[in-house]
């Protein structure tokens, strides 16, 4: 049985989704925008501000069906610009420790609200 998770301390989803849903131990977050919750903006206009704040948001979401982002498996990183691969890195470092997630990451046409960076998840909740 799947069951959607929901936090405010993430940006609402803008269509007919879930911030996240859970199938028993697995939880798949859907891609999240540098959308500040706090404020329903961007973080920011650059790269690295933008890749804190999706991390920011997966983190919030793990964190309300009772995962952490030690429990992330596999990411997905869609970017405007490869170009901002390195700086998007920089910041996605700061999120995970070993053993790293799985990930995969493609510059695309466009993203959504003209955001430079969206970034899925897929967590296996451990036990701890």
């Amino acid at each position: 049985m799947n069951k959607a998770s929901h936090t405010d301390n993430a940006p609402a989803a803008i269509g007919p989704y879930s911030q996240a849903v859970q199938a028993e131990k697995t939880i798949y977050v859907s891609g999240q925008l540098p959308v500040d919750p706090a404020t329903g903006e961007f973080a920011g206009e650059d790269i690295k501000a933008q890749t804190k704040q999706s991390l920011t948001n997966i983190k919030n979401i793990l964190a309300s069906a009772g995962a952490d982002m030690s429990d992330v498996t596999k990411t997905t990183v869609l970017l405007q610009d490869i170009a901002d691969f390195g700086a998007m890195n920089e910041v996605y470092a700061e999120f995970f420790t070993e053993p790293y997630p799985a990930r995969a990451a493609f510059q695309v046409a466009a993203l959504p609200k003209g955001a430079k960076v969206e970034i899925e998840a897929v967590a296996v909740i451990s036990e701890k």
